[in-house]
């Protein structure tokens, strides 16, 4: 069943938003639905806990670390070890 938003604007914003959803041939409503669903899909989730409990041991280890033109080229001249002719 779907519900009713209402959001007050000023005019300047409203405008602002009007232009951008006629830019994408858009009605505003479709516009600020699809506008809302990029925004909770950006949001965040899980336990901000959990995500720093696995940062701090990933930190824990020692990992090689070069400029990156160097561990590309020892990661390229690996490829042919051990192949036969």
């Amino acid at each position: 069943m779907s519900k009713r938003l209402q959001v007050l604007l000023d005019e300047s914003e409203l405008r602002e938003i009007q232009r951008a959803a006629r830019a994408q041939k858009m009605t505003v409503a479709k516009w600020v639905r699809q506008i809302l669903r990029e925004a909770r899909s950006h949001e965040s989730t899980g336990d901000v806990r959990k995500k720093l409990e696995v940062v701090r041991a990933a930190a824990r280890y020692a990992y090689p670390t070069a400029e990156i033109d160097q561990m590309i080229a020892e990661i390229e001249g690996g490829y042919g070890v051990g192949d036969v002719a």
